[in-house]
């Protein structure tokens, strides 16, 4: 206490001595006994003195007043008044019970009287509720059993006294009562004993005639039989205001990690509702593990955890909102402020109640955790701190506070905090248990204060041992005893109480010593002896075990509720990142403006014109977008999920949707996506003079980029470490772009994966060879330019290269064969050229009409001779004549069409090739540099020259499958144009990326 409370409190206790006859010898000794307990000797000679000076025992005696004088009442306020500003209300409660206690000592009526109206005006001006003041006042001033019968009254004695609205614990080994106060509205309580045996409260006597604090984890040790423990007397209290009815039962429990190794062995115990249990034990000895195998994240190897009979691992959806879990790590979002981590939150648990309500409960829980005044601060992160390491420990709390689920499990919540903040967060925990919840704690190094909160402590040794199981205090005496030291008997210090759990730890570890002093690796007593000597010495007591259904704290909104409420939280989380905001805006087109500044290329050194037709950088524009687009989708995405692991581990508990979680995801990333796709395009397609063609190129890099968040999220959640999923990066970014159709041609590829007449398989698999197709074939077939002409361009290439090439290979391979069949040599090859022959003018019969089905019939590997050939020779120069025809008619219509636009607008279809056509490009969709224009393949001929006007074949339903920059594909037998099909495939892939994120 501070100097001025003492003051202002010798000033009270003063008052209150010298009414009547003035101050009595017993009422200055009981003085001196208190300042005793609270101060050092010096101290209480200083205060001593002071409450001589106010009670007037140091002036001469004057004539007693018989009443309580108006100057008493008066000077009564103004102490009360500075310790009311000064003190807690739990103080002020503990104030008034010294005061009634000093009343007490006196046992005339009439000073008793004039004290008890002076108490009545301090309890007024400390505003103690009148129920509570009265109930202190029976506690303290009765005598007889029947007045203390009161519901706010505990009762320890035999059975021969009977109570009817107060609790009783039946104790058979002492005589008269042990009685225990409990103060509701501050979850005090206070101890006063009637009977003249020794009992100890935490080690020390307690004397009939005094009252005493009875705070959490004290112990009171009776003469026989089981201590009265402070979880016992809170529970007693709890059974008729808590509607939780629980059972926790572990049973023969044990865990193998997944290497094999053995986690857990033979754990046994049971717990009911109101207890806080810690679990203690040394590094590696699976408290972790302990807490998660029971909380159902981890399935045992064997045994069961069983809560009101309901198996935790096997029939989980029953417990739905019963169980709450906060890691040792944050859970925190870090770009959301306090309150909206906590509003969030609680929208997600409570479906059932208004706006109104949850943000009601949102500031309660905020104002009873102390948060109130840090609402509106950023979480921020643990090395950019908004808030104080005690304050993010308490907020993880209230995330599970505010729903209060019957069942908690907490990992290490004091870990790195200072020990005020560390006994504030067991301090709420302890509240909680208080109000029936069932609390599991992984507790290290506890100070001797948050070590006694404990209802139960359980102990675990290297190994997975269970090796103490019961009350925390007990446990100090137990090691000591089992180690034969000569205090055994003694948990606590006789004079301050503390205990030191450290000391059982070194018991536990104690190491041999050989016979120079030094300590050796072996260990005294060995995990698997300190089981032993558990089972052997402490039995392991039953509950009966509850059927009725685990109380639930929540109802969870619906699938769309949830949708929208992730979405929300995740975007206001983004927003509020003014960086992140920044940088998503402004990356893609100032990445834009870079590229497209950096390749546009004006051909002629003398001008400063820019031509669209010249610039020869526009497929590499056009493959770099792609690779924009997949690296922004996927580093805009890679971390999303795994960022999340730690707050959806304990959304779990609440059996939120995972769907809507993930579909939150990929709409806030698609929406960032079209965002940037729509800058990226509109900056680089602007510079590059890239006209008439947004729309295709936005929505191919939009298909691109949301195959990248897809991607993105799929990493995500499938490494655990930052760093691996940005070494993945690369692995996955370098072989789309290698197999993007770009930097190498198709076919010529390594033959183990590469072939001739189609793009290899690995390919079909990479979003970014369908974008680059799409986008490449878009721009020179749909251009304003080409579209034009392109049917005259298809037909003449189409004529021109049956002329120029095809004619006169198939004419080469019919001599070829007929000199093979002559030298009667190599047979396969000839019975190959025989049927690629064959073959051949079968699908000629289908494009010209004439050819003769007799001539075809007879191409075959027998009757194939010198007069066969000649025949075929004669038709295919009658081919080749109706193929020059096609070509001079299709150059004659172009020239045609251009002459009427030039006669119209002269000089506008110039101007159009200037602007929509780029040469470039059309090279590479045309192949013009191909060596080789045709190849034999098996028993076909390839076309290798001019893909972008070769119509690929209808040859079944699923001949989705083409040769590269081929102008349709064919699909169940439906025709589609290139650009379309394409950007589909891509978001067929993208829905196929989704069932994995499972």
């Amino acid at each position: 206490m501070s100097k001025e409370i003492l003051e202002a409190l010798m000033q009270l206790f003063a008052i209150i001595a010298k009414q009547g006859d003035g101050v009595q010898e017993s009422e200055i000794n009981y003085v001196h006994s208190f300042l005793k307990q609270q101060l050092s000797s010096e101290a209480v000679t200083e205060y001593m003195e002071l409450f001589r000076e106010k009670a007037g025992l140091n002036k001469p005696e004057k004539r007693k007043s018989k009443r309580v004088s108006v100057v008493d009442s008066v000077r009564t306020l103004g102490p009360a008044k500075k310790i009311n500003k000064r003190l807690t209300q739990k103080q002020k409660v503990v104030v008034l019970v010294r005061l009634f206690e000093l009343l007490r000592v006196n046992e005339k009526e009439e000073e008793l009287q004039s004290g008890k109206e002076i108490i009545d005006t301090i309890a007024e001006v400390f505003n103690v509720e009148k129920s509570e003041y009265e109930s202190i006042e029976t506690f303290v001033m009765a005598t007889k059993p029947e007045e203390l019968d009161i519901p706010s009254i505990l009762v320890v004695s035999n059975e021969e006294y009977k109570f009817v609205e107060s609790k009783q614990i039946v104790a058979d080994s002492f005589s008269g009562q042990l009685y225990i106060l409990r103060v509701q509205s501050e979850e005090l309580y206070f101890l006063r004993y009637t009977g003249h045996h020794d009992l100890l409260l935490n080690g020390l006597p307690i004397h009939n005639k005094r009252i005493y604090l009875f705070a959490n984890g004290s112990t009171v040790k009776l003469p026989k039989g089981k201590p009265v423990y402070y979880s016992d007397v809170v529970n007693k209290f709890l059974e008729d205001i808590t509607s939780i009815s629980l059972s926790f039962v572990v049973k023969d429990l044990e865990y193998r990690f997944p290497s094999g190794g053995i986690g857990l062995r033979n754990i046994n115990f049971a717990e009911t509702h109101g207890n806080l249990v810690g679990i203690m034990g040394s590094s590696g000895a699976g408290k972790t593990t302990l807490l998660n195998v029971m909380a159902g994240m981890y399935t045992p190897y064997k045994g069961s955890v069983r809560i009101n009979g309901i198996d935790v691992h096997h029939e989980s959806e029953k417990l739905e909102g019963v169980l709450g879990y906060i890691p040792q790590d944050d859970l925190l979002i870090e770009e959301l402020t306090v309150y909206q981590n906590l509003y969030y939150s609680a929208k997600l648990t409570f479906n059932d109640k208004s706006e109104e309500e949850i943000n009601f409960l949102v500031e309660k829980t905020l104002k009873q955790l102390g948060l109130w005044e840090r609402k509106d601060l950023k979480v921020g992160t643990p090395l950019n701190k908004m808030i104080s390491g005690g304050q993010r420990k308490r907020l993880n709390i209230a995330l599970e506070l505010i729903r209060e689920p019957s069942i908690l499990f907490v990992d290490e919540p004091t870990s790195g905090l200072s020990s005020r903040d560390a006994e504030n967060v067991m301090e709420l925990l302890s509240e909680l248990s208080l109000k029936g919840k069932l609390i599991f704690v992984v507790i290290h190094q506890p100070s001797a204060d948050i070590y006694k909160m404990f209802d139960r402590m359980i102990f675990l040794d290297t190994g997975g041992y269970m090796v103490y199981y019961g009350n925390p205090v007990e446990a100090i005496t137990y090691f000591k005893r089992m180690d034969a030291q000569i205090n055994s008997d003694v948990g606590e210090c006789p004079t301050c109480g503390n205990v030191t759990p450290e000391l059982i730890f070194d018991i536990m570890e104690a190491r041999v010593v050989d016979e120079f002093g030094r300590y050796q690796d072996e260990r005294k007593v060995s995990p698997q002896k300190w089981e032993e000597l558990f089972h052997e010495h402490i039995s392991i007591p039953e509950i009966e075990e509850v059927t009725d259904e685990p109380p639930k704290s929540s109802i969870i909104p619906s699938w769309f509720k949830q949708l929208r409420i992730f979405t929300l939280r995740d975007v206001v989380a983004k927003v509020s990142n003014t960086q992140y905001v920044v940088m998503t805006l402004l990356e893609a087109p100032v990445l834009g403006f870079i590229l497209a500044f950096l390749i546009r290329y004006i051909a002629d050194p003398k001008s400063t014109v820019y031509i669209f037709r010249e610039n020869e950088n526009i497929p590499a524009y056009i493959f770099m977008s792609i690779v924009v687009a997949l690296f922004f989708g996927l580093i805009v995405s890679a971390e999303e999920i795994f960022r999340d692991r730690k707050i959806l581990k304990r959304e779990k508990f609440l059996n939120l949707s995972r769907s809507s979680y993930l579909v939150s995801k990929i709409l806030i990333l698609a929406t960032i996506s079209a965002i940037q796709a729509f800058l990226y395009v509109l900056v680089g397609n602007l510079i590059l003079g890239i006209t008439e063609m947004f729309f295709q190129y936005w929505f191919a890099l939009f298909a691109t980029f949301v195959f990248a968040n897809l991607l993105g999220l799929n990493i995500s959640a499938t490494f655990n470490s930052a760093v691996t999923i940005y070494v993945v990066i690369p692995l996955i970014m370098i072989p789309m772009m290698a197999l993007g159709g770009a930097f190498f041609s198709f076919d010529k590829l390594n033959r183990v994966i590469g072939t001739v007449d189609k793009v290899p398989l690995v390919a079909e698999f990479m979003p970014s060879r369908w974008a680059y197709e799409a986008i490449m074939v878009e721009q020179f077939k749909n251009n304003k330019y080409e579209r034009r002409y392109y049917t005259y361009d298809k037909a003449a290439s189409f004529a021109d290269f049956r002329t120029v090439y095809y004619l006169p290979e198939l004419e080469d391979i019919i001599d070829e064969t007929v000199d093979m069949y002559i030298n009667d040599s190599l047979v396969e090859q000839y019975y190959e050229n025989i049927d690629l022959i064959h073959n051949t003018f079968v699908k000629e019969s289908r494009l010209v009409k004439g050819i003769p089905a007799d001539l075809i019939a007879s191409i075959n590997k027998k009757d194939f001779d010198d007069d066969v050939a000649d025949e075929l020779k004669h038709y295919i120069k009658e081919l080749s004549i109706y193929y020059g025809k096609i070509l001079f008619r299709a150059d004659s219509l172009k020239q045609a069409y251009i002459n009427n636009l030039n006669d119209s607008l002269p000089g506008y279809d110039n101007m159009l090739k200037k602007r929509y056509h780029n040469e470039r490009l059309a090279d590479i969709v045309k192949k013009s540099t191909e060596t080789h224009k045709i190849l034999r393949y098996k028993d076909k001929l390839v076309q290798h020259y001019h893909p972008i006007f070769l119509e690929p074949e209808n040859a079944g339903l699923l001949t989705w499958r083409t040769h590269f920059f081929a102008p349709h594909k064919y699909l169940f037998n439906y025709r589609f144009e290139t650009y379309w099909f394409d950007v589909m495939v891509i978001w067929i892939i993208v829905l196929l990326l989704y069932p994995p994120l499972y």
